[in-house]
């Protein structure tokens, strides 16, 4: 009876680390193809080139944990920069600016939960239109060319959000770890989180229990969306300019990553250290795929197994 239940001790473990041990798999053998791979430098550089894809993780899994999707994160994410950049060339201050990219992208995922919350439309369905609705504009108001922000007059401050570092860590680090402390906060210790889990465990048991369940909808898509534009503004102020592709299929990566740490996507489940791992899970195999002298198209190839591989394990586990 005893070696039972440590086995099934045992094995909840496994389950529980599953994304943790898949992560320590990768370190070690990219430990031993590449003896560049544990360089101070080189992880600073991973952890660098996993935040922006990080914190459109953690908006996407708001919406995930829902139920729900969001396709629209990198649209809004270029959308938004773009404006942002628009306005940063026109003499606007900084702070302002940060501002108003924020509120758009906040505004842009209420519209997305209007459509899914209010307007009953599938958040598949929904959000594939709005991304190709803020796309087309993107290109319409940048003309299919990059906007330039270096000889915008907040250009050097603005830009010190992509490229500085304080303490010797990036500041989009810093960011990134802001926006899990947050979201942390909120999915473990608001009732706005547990309304979240609730939904996405069983919505109509959820509205009977007296959860607003269309303001809490609305809730987790402005949330996508308002870390879709602060991604947005980290990539382009590590370009110094913004581009109208800018964001092309980061909602893929945002998925897999999710999927990785353990956000099912049937909703209900998931949760915030889950996610930091999937994250640094796609971060650091896109590191080690250019480590290893990968070509692009290969890479694509790569990840796209990844995301089936995850998503075929979620399927497994929530049939269980």
């Amino acid at each position: 009876m005893e070696q039972r239940m440590e086995k099934k001790k045992m094995s909840v473990s496994l389950k529980k680390n599953k994304p943790l041990i898949v992560l320590f798999l990768i370190i070690a053998i990219m430990t031993v193809a590449s003896p560049v791979f544990l360089t101070p430098g080189n992880l600073l550089t991973v952890l660098l080139q996993t935040s922006y894809n990080a914190i459109l993780a953690v908006g996407i899994s708001f919406t995930i944990l829902i139920g729900g999707i969001d396709l629209s994160i990198g649209s809004v994410l270029a959308f938004s920069s773009a404006i942002g950049a628009l306005l940063l060339t026109q003499g606007w201050p900084l702070f302002a600016v940060l501002l108003l990219i924020l509120a758009l992208g906040t505004l842009l995922g209420f519209l997305n939960g209007l459509l899914v919350s209010y307007g009953r439309l599938q958040a598949f369905i929904a959000t594939l239109g709005t991304m190709s609705l803020w796309r087309g504009l993107t290109l319409v108001i940048t003309q299919a060319r990059p906007i330039s922000i270096r000889k915008a007059p907040a250009a050097d401050a603005f830009c010190f959000i992509g490229s500085g570092s304080v303490l010797g860590v990036p500041v989009p680090v810093w960011i990134m770890v802001l926006v899990f402390l947050l979201a942390y906060v909120i999915l473990r210790h608001r009732r706005i989180g547990r309304y979240l889990y609730a939904i996405g465990c069983n919505e109509e048991a959820a509205l009977y229990s007296g959860i607003q369940t269309q303001k809490v909808k609305l809730f987790a898509f402005s949330i996508s969306g308002l870390l879709a534009s602060l991604a947005g503004i980290i990539v382009t102020a590590r370009l110094s300019s913004a581009t109208p592709t800018a964001g092309t299929a980061y909602e893929m990566d945002a998925i897999a990553a999710a999927v990785l740490g353990g956000v099912s996507m049937a909703g209900g489940k998931g949760n915030i250290r889950g996610i930091a791992v999937g994250a640094l899970i796609i971060g650091i195999l896109s590191n080690a795929l250019n480590l290893l002298n990968i070509g692009s198209y290969y890479q694509g190839v790569v990840k796209g197994i990844v995301i089936l591989i995850a998503v075929l394990l979620d399927r497994g586990e929530s049939q269980k």
